[in-house]
């Protein structure tokens, strides 16, 4: 029986109405509010990414002020960040799994906002760093309810290129970020850059509050109604699934030393171009703003490349041969990247090594969410964010700053550029996991989707 027509563009029952009742089999929502959910959470993703980028292109003026060193810094950057972020992201995303994904989204971002806008009052380096890791705490409730919203209103053909639209958020949100960041420093200090970037999330929480709804689970999957009206496993079942999972390991693996260079570049290249290239905050901003809009084309196109190949070749290992290609053909564009003297030739090779560097994130999520049932979804991604955020946010930055440390004496300014280099040769390793997910991939897809057929 069709449904009466709902509120923001439901044409059945909202999830405030199922959370105990079983979903209808037609669709649910006109044919544009998929789209226009994925927009709003990919504009939450937004504030997200800039609220933890700022802090990049903040660095070099908070050293200058606090007077610490490359290893404090990283710290502050790192694993100060990564662990609260981590360790709280799996609670809280078993939290939605069991409740409205939609809360508990819109009440992190209003505590990350808030939280981000309060670094701008810190007098010393230790309340600097209390309020990033309250800025952590925040966001471990961001991607998590995200990732399981977007997969249920996008289908598994669809899935890949919905999560890397969604994944444009970092480099859109780096570019917010590194730009405001860089210019609202030269203009008013660092103090007031927190401030001001941070603040406007508070607007973004209210529009998710009151404009997107929770949608009945497993809504664009077969045998849905089965298992949505069924409990959401405790997390350890749901870890001990997906790490059985071969491929998912490996995936975990891949995504976590990818995230190592990652962070370790992205915490560090404004303080890069400052000491190697001599710019001002404004001008490292702008340039990390630039590239962070390049990057979008991998980020975007690393999803629908990997949609596209496996329906073409009819081989789902293509979502993890085209990230592997991508982490593994970026490496020597980092030596020309951070080693070269000429701008002419560091903007260029930074150019295609971002773009290269952005790929995994569409295909790394969409099997992440495949390998896992319709319950666990967003522990499945808090799992696989847990893993990434403290091998790569907490170790990649402090590496770079420690090995910065112990180069300076000989290298002086260009102790950081090195320091950079040697922490992206992990990408090597970092590919090896991802040719060796796609070995067990499709007979890992298959057990999951005969478990979901089955109501389990």
């Amino acid at each position: 029986m069709a449904g009466r027509p709902g509120r923001a563009g439901l044409t059945g029952p909202t999830a405030d109405a199922v959370a105990g009742a079983t979903p209808a089999p037609a669709p649910l929502y006109r044919s544009w509010y998929p789209n226009y959910v994925l927009g709003v959470l990919f504009l939450a993703y937004v504030v997200n990414v800039m609220d933890r980028a700022v802090l990049g292109v903040l660095i070099q003026p908070i050293k200058h002020e606090f007077g610490v060193s490359d290893t404090a810094l990283g710290l502050l950057g790192g694993i100060a960040f990564a662990l609260f972020y981590a360790t709280l992201g799996i609670p809280i995303a078993a939290w939605a799994d069991r409740s409205s994904r939609r809360n508990v989204l819109a009440l992190a971002i209003a505590l990350w906002s808030t939280m981000t806008a309060l670094c701008g009052v810190a007098v010393n380096f230790i309340m600097l760093l209390l309020a990033r890791i309250g800025t952590a705490v925040g966001e471990a409730g961001g991607t998590p309810p995200s990732h399981s919203l977007i997969s249920d209103y996008f289908p598994l053909r669809k899935r890949a290129t919905a999560l890397s639209f969604y994944a444009l958020g970092i480099p859109i949100g780096a570019m917010c970020g590194s730009l405001a960041g860089g210019w609202l420093n030269e203009f008013f200090g660092w103090r007031a850059a927190f401030v001001i970037v941070g603040l406007p999330g508070v607007a973004v929480a209210l529009l998710v509050r009151f404009t997107v709804q929770e949608p009945p689970r497993g809504l664009s999957d077969a045998a849905a109604p089965a298992v949505a009206s069924t409990g959401a496993p405790p997390i350890l079942d749901v870890f001990k699934y997906l790490w059985a999972r071969t491929s998912f390991r490996h995936i975990t693996l891949a995504a976590a030393l990818h995230s190592f260079v990652w962070y370790g570049g992205s915490t560090w290249n404004a303080p890069f171009f400052i000491r190697s290239h001599g710019m001002s905050t404004g001008e490292a901003g702008s340039w990390l703003a630039f590239l962070a809009l390049v990057a979008t084309i991998g980020t975007f196109f690393g999803g629908v490349i990997a949609d596209k190949l496996s329906t073409f070749m009819k081989d789902r290992r293509w979502y993890m041969r085209v990230p592997g290609i991508a982490t593994l053909a970026m490496v020597p564009f980092q030596f020309s990247s951070y080693l070269a003297s000429d701008l002419s030739v560091v903007i260029p090779s930074f150019c295609i090594m971002m773009i290269l560097a952005s790929i995994f994130f569409g295909p790394s999520f969409a099997m992440t969410q495949a390998l896992a049932t319709l319950r666990m979804r967003a522990v499945a991604a808090s799992i696989l964010l847990f893993v990434q955020t403290l091998i790569g946010l907490g170790l990649g930055p402090f590496f770079v700053g420690v090995i910065s440390d112990v180069l300076q004496p000989s290298l002086g300014a260009e102790s950081l550029a090195y320091g950079l280099v040697i922490v992206g040769l992990v990408n090597i390793w970092a590919a090896a996991h991802y040719f060796h997910a796609a070995r067990t991939l499709r007979e890992d897809l298959d057990a999951t989707a005969a478990m979901v057929s089955a109501g389990k």
